[in-house]
């Protein structure tokens, strides 16, 4: 988090996409808030996804940002990573959690119906998330996100996550659900696009037209 306060509504999650680099990432921070990053490995090795995490993660934490290692609890420790997000079947998941969740936040995905997510939800990870990296292709959320996004906060504890569209102003679409979380990954990096700025909008958006908590 950025501000001195956290708002009270919908925040920002980042995930850069393949090929964004570690300062691109930070410099997406300037624009405003950001509750957290989910880091991916894509198509790096194991050394240069670490060294990548390694020079994100000490200037997002000083930001106040929560930086999760998707899919790989040994970097997530060893590059100092506030957690770990693991897209896996319940019994991998409930190996992380009962193993690794003094130590790191343990978020979830892959929950793509109702069932999955109350089964994976039985488990207690920190977040669920909906959606699949890499899908923010189209200019609005996926409407099953949005529908699963919509019940996870009506009905489940535990924050949820939905991932955006490749347009900004799918916030304001992702908000409406009453999420804790909308995750945005090329509407902040996309070619041509500035980082910070761009996070400086969302936000904007955000405080003009999301629901505050407790309304």
């Amino acid at each position: 988090m950025n501000p001195t306060e956290t708002p009270a509504r919908c925040r920002l999650v980042l995930i850069a996409p393949q090929g964004v680099g570690a300062q691109t990432i930070v410099d997406a921070l300037a624009g405003g808030d950001v509750a957290s990053l989910i880091l991916l490995q894509w198509d790096m090795d194991d050394d240069a996804f670490q060294r990548h995490a390694e020079a994100v993660i000490p200037q997002a934490q000083a930001a106040g940002v929560a930086v999760m290692i998707a899919g790989d609890v040994r970097i997530a420790m060893r590059a100092r990573a506030d957690g770990v997000h693991v897209e896996a079947k319940r019994p991998e998941l409930e190996e992380i959690v009962d193993k690794h969740q003094e130590k790191l936040m343990v978020g979830a995905g892959g929950a793509d119906s109702r069932d999955v997510a109350l089964n994976l939800g039985e488990v207690q990870p920190d977040y669920m998330f909906f959606g699949r990296f890499g899908y923010d292709n189209k200019e609005e959320p996926h409407p099953r996100n949005l529908k699963l996004g919509e019940w996870w906060a009506q009905m489940v504890q535990i924050p949820g996550i939905v991932l955006g569209g490749s347009q900004i102003n799918s916030v304001v679409t992702v908000a409406e659900t009453g999420v804790d979380f909308v995750a945005l990954g090329a509407a902040i990096f996309a070619d041509g696009v500035d980082p910070a700025a761009a996070v400086a909008e969302a936000n904007a958006l955000l405080d003009g037209k999301a629901p505050g908590f407790g309304d």
